[in-house]
């Protein structure tokens, strides 16, 4: 009889830790919860580091240039994505397709004040897109630095890369600024909001 009241307050316990939203962190075990996979990706000094801890956080961090990856959960009202920020230099972006597999968004980290490596970005782009391990993933460009005097806008950007051509995959295009965090909830709930249609 105790171990039949002992199984009831666990079964319990369990059901209310689920409730909260904790139960893949506190009995990963047992529970698995779907974790979205998402990779950052740009050219070097775009922003991305700064953009991921940015989500994390919600303050912005003195980065470095990335050399490999880095890696964190991002946990968006229940909706947990495990986000991959990839190095931009030229020398690491032939590694880039190592981290395709299984990725459900990519997120596209454009310097706004940068048009001269503008087309460098549409080529990488297109590259990605044609990549056989993306061919489900979704977009999202990210047009940073907006804070910046002469910064091309999010349209702007939009037309560079032309992004009205690409029927293959779902994108979206939002102007932010990762030093003050400004437009990137919006980034978070397109991402919610696309994983939980999907």
């Amino acid at each position: 009889e105790n171990q039949l009241i002992f199984l009831l307050l666990l079964l319990l316990l369990l059901f209310l830790l689920l409730l909260l939203g904790k139960l893949n962190k506190c009995l990963g075990l047992f529970v698995f919860f779907a974790e979205h996979k998402v990779i950052i990706v740009g050219l070097d000094n775009a922003g991305k580091t700064t953009i991921l801890y940015q989500y994390l956080t919600k303050e912005a961090v003195h980065t470095s240039p990335t050399i490999g990856s880095n890696v964190e959960e991002i946990i968006v009202r229940n909706t947990h994505f495990m986000v991959w920020d990839i190095g931009g230099q030229e020398s690491l972006r032939a590694s880039w397709y190592s981290y395709y597999c299984n990725t459900e968004i990519v997120i596209l980290v454009v310097d706004s004040t940068d048009r001269e490596r503008l087309t460098v970005t549409k080529e990488e782009l297109h590259r990605m897109l044609a990549h056989e391990d993306l061919q489900n993933a979704a977009i999202l460009v990210l047009a940073n630095k907006q804070d910046i005097k002469g910064s091309m806008t999010a349209a702007e950007i939009s037309q560079c890369l032309t992004l009205d051509s690409i029927t293959t995959h779902s994108w979206h295009v939002q102007a932010c600024c990762a030093l003050t965090g400004e437009g990137l909830p919006a980034s978070l709930d397109w991402m919610k909001a696309h994983v939980v249609a999907k």
